[in-house]
């Protein structure tokens, strides 16, 4: 088999979800990145018990669909997998610039990021590649990626962001030592100013929780 391996370019695009309008009493925009088998629609009902009027989220989509069970009938999506995952990381990270340039997101509101599972992946590569800063950074039942250090955070620690990780006691994805292990990254990746939260549960979102960061 003589196999070889080509690339183009080309313009794609894809879609994003809002919720709530950006008015005079907004105080916080969420930039939400939901984990693998979501779509941002059905991920933003996480967020529908804080205050409309003081926060506006954007929940963009990851753009790899696919349905869910082998059912046909539901629909969920995977930001990236093993496969080619430079080349598709740097899809997404234009894609999630392109949504920001849209947004045009005033600079007097907090921006939080917040990354749940598989979008935990997503939220600190595009901190950490695009220098970005932000007010919260909440990183909820993930994996911080190997390949990012300290210095990619640093800018966060000099702008004070505040830093939380959570995570379920009972997650079926996280036992007991690779917990201690990711509380140990965490530790030196953030300089040991992020708070790191635990509650009793699985693999979720708890809406409490995501409203206590609201303050």
């Amino acid at each position: 088999m003589n196999i070889s391996v080509k690339q183009v370019g080309y313009h794609h695009t894809n879609s994003y979800e809002t919720l709530n309008k950006i008015g005079p009493n907004t105080k916080n925009v969420w930039l939400v990145f939901h984990g693998i088998g979501f779509l941002s629609k059905f991920f933003l009902r996480y967020f529908d018990e804080l205050k409309p009027d003081e926060n506006y989220i954007i929940a963009p989509q990851a753009p790899s669909k696919y349905y869910l069970n082998n059912k046909y009938r539901h629909v969920g999506a995977s930001w990236l997998t093993k496969v080619d995952t430079q080349q598709e990381m740097a899809n997404v990270m234009a894609y999630i610039n392109a949504v920001l340039k849209n947004e045009n997101i005033p600079a007097d509101c907090n921006l939080i990021v917040l990354g749940f599972s598989q979008g935990v992946s997503i939220a600190t590569r595009f901190v950490a590649k695009n220098n970005m800063v932000c007010k919260k950074l909440i990183l909820y039942a993930g994996a911080i990626p190997n390949e990012l250090t300290k210095e990619d955070f640093q800018h966060l620690i000099t702008h004070n962001t505040e830093i939380v990780t959570v995570v379920g006691t009972e997650d079926e994805y996280i036992n007991s030592e690779r917990l201690k292990t990711e509380s140990l990254k965490i530790d030196s990746l953030f300089q040991g100013s992020a708070k790191q939260i635990t509650f009793e549960g699985g693999h979720e979102i708890k809406k409490e929780i995501i409203n206590s960061f609201a303050d």
